[in-house]
């Protein structure tokens, strides 16, 4: 091996490496507390920082986890965000957290978050979970991974990859989710195919699920409940 053709590993190597890291960037200073107004910031990390000096404990705290959301909707779940945009001291930190609440049956319909990890906690009840691989070779089906877990038990859905949740019990459910975003995002899979505003068109959607058009146009007149 030449000195040139080390060198040119080495470089690729550190190229693949950088891009591997794709999370939030790491914080610049100890912290930034988000702003909407701009006149009123001093830094920029992220968002527009609260002037470090009007930073109270208060921009660090949010009460509430204890309550129940409301499951009384289409699909029996609830999902309680707490994220950038509802506790602004989480800017620049890379971290966020949801409580998922589950009515009996309840589903956390098949969705994904584009810019995070996801480690769920189970604290009351059963759910069925899982998450699909992302695209495979030719002629091979997308991976399927699935577990039952109890009260204690702990999931990991990787970042950006489809997954659900579902109470397969007859009693409430409750969990709560670490993500490694302040702000996740999340795509609800059937929100975003039938729901989109304008709609997708029939023939798109009819040759990709392999469906009738009229199939579509049933699908598309659904009304798509947002649990979050």
């Amino acid at each position: 091996m030449t000195f040139k053709s080390l060198v040119l590993i080495i470089a690729i190597m550190a190229v693949l490496s950088s891009m591997s890291h794709a999370s939030d960037p790491s914080p610049l200073q100890d912290f930034c507390v988000a702003v909407d107004d701009s006149k009123n910031a001093v830094f920029v990390n992220g968002k527009f920082c609260k002037n470090p000096m009007d930073v109270t404990a208060d921009d660090f705290f949010r009460p509430g986890l204890n309550m129940a959301g409301n499951t009384s909707n289409q699909l029996g779940s609830a999902v309680t965000a707490v994220n950038v945009n509802n506790l602004a001291g989480l800017n620049t930190l890379g971290i966020s957290l949801a409580r998922i609440d589950f009515a009996p049956y309840g589903l956390n319909p098949p969705h994904t978050h584009p810019r995070g990890t996801e480690v769920l906690a189970l604290f009351e009840g059963t759910l069925y979970v899982g998450f699909v691989l992302s695209n495979p070779g030719p002629n091979m089906k997308n991976k399927l991974f699935t577990k039952i877990l109890h009260p204690g038990d702990v999931f990991v859905f990787p970042v950006g990859l489809i997954h659900f949740q579902f109470n397969v019990g007859k009693t409430n459910a409750v969990a709560f989710a670490g993500l490694s975003s302040q702000n996740p995002g999340v795509i609800t899979i059937a929100n975003a195919v039938f729901g989109s505003d304008p709609p997708i068109n029939d023939d798109v959607l009819a040759k990709a699920f392999q469906i009738e058009n009229k199939v579509v146009d049933y699908l598309q007149s659904q009304f798509w409940w947002d649990n979050n």
